[in-house]
């Protein structure tokens, strides 16, 4: 899988010692209200399009860039879903390398482009309602932050405070 320059040159640092970065999900729904999967390359599991911030983006116009580096669509987040993370969100890459992502989630809508998956991290792409997702195989993450997409909850998502002080 690519990766920036920046996560590149701390990789070459800290070889594959876990890494806690921040990344964008894009959740992107057509009028029937399917949302768009993408099946990775490297694992075969279904995965929301998205990625890593680059140092001094802003997490909308990382997710606008992610999305369309992967889909080929030209997207407008429009609203947070929410901020995502826990054990689901450590993940062991095929080289070895640990990362653990806290996940900024955004619904967006179609902007423009083509529906072409890069070829190089996403191998396909399709649009599936809530019935086939049930049935797909996706990345861990991926499930937590797509079923709560499928909610459409107005507010936005985050996991409840459960740290308490020893005592």
């Amino acid at each position: 899988m690519p990766i920036s320059d920046h996560l590149r040159a701390v990789r070459s640092k800290i070889g594959h010692d876990l890494l806690a970065t921040t990344a964008v999900s894009i959740s992107l729904f057509d009028d029937q209200g399917c949302i768009l999967l993408g099946r990775d390359a490297e694992t075969g599991l279904w995965t929301l399009p998205g990625g890593a911030i680059d140092p001094n983006e802003h997490p909308a116009d990382a997710a606008t860039r992610e999305c369309f580096e992967e889909t080929g669509l030209l997207v407008r987040p429009q609203r947070l879903l929410g901020v995502f993370g826990g054990p689901e969100f450590l993940v062991r890459y095929p080289n070895g390398d640990l990362t653990y992502y806290t996940v900024i989630a955004f619904e967006a809508a179609l902007v423009g482009g083509a529906l072409v998956p890069d070829g190089d991290e996403i191998a396909s792409l399709r649009f599936v309602d809530r019935f086939e997702w049930e049935r797909l195989e996706l990345s861990p993450s991926s499930r937590i932050i797509s079923r709560q997409a499928f909610n459409h909850d107005p507010a936005p998502y985050f996991a409840a405070a459960g740290w308490r002080p020893e005592s």
